[in-house]
């Protein structure tokens, strides 16, 4: 190691830890972002996600069937943007069981999903256009999302 320099300080870091720093600080200030977008969503997405879901479920059912599906779906959506994963687990159990009453499978489900993530995705980045790091931060707030929407385990996927 080198010795210290006259302020007391060691000497300036190399490029590589210049640029490890760099990246780390980076990774933070983005995770931050992400979490203030989830915040934000929090605040604005509930109307947005019932309307896409009921508009799903409306294809399948009748209209009280399709809005009461709608409102337990959006519920564990609720869950899922505030990062509540037991509640939204609990939550999307009880769905699968919800659909299989009204003979729907973990398919439409899924496709709901897909439906309520395009939708989101398009709001924000249509009011964000002009601003790269609150599109970025919600590009990743969404895509978290999504990597969280995989299908109950040990449910099969048919549409």
């Amino acid at each position: 190691m080198p010795p210290p320099s006259s302020s007391g300080a060691p000497h300036a870091r190399s490029g590589r830890e210049r640029i490890a720093v760099i990246q780390e600080e980076k990774k933070a200030l983005s995770k931050s972002d992400a979490d203030e977008a989830l915040a934000g969503l929090l605040e604005w997405s509930e109307p947005v996600v019932f309307d896409c879901l009921r508009e799903c479920y409306r294809f399948r059912l009748e209209e009280p069937q399709a809005a009461s599906l709608a409102r337990r779906h959006a519920r564990q959506w609720r869950a899922l943007i505030a990062g509540d994963m037991a509640r939204f687990d609990e939550l999307r159990r009880d769905l699968v069981d919800a659909l299989a009453a009204f003979e729907l499978d973990v398919g439409c489900m899924l496709e709901a999903d897909v439906g309520v993530l395009a939708e989101l995705y398009e709001i924000a980045m249509a009011r964000f256009d002009r601003s790269p790091r609150s599109a970025q931060a919600y590009r990743d707030a969404l895509s978290a999302l999504a990597a969280r929407l995989a299908p109950p385990k040990g449910e099969p996927v048919a549409a």
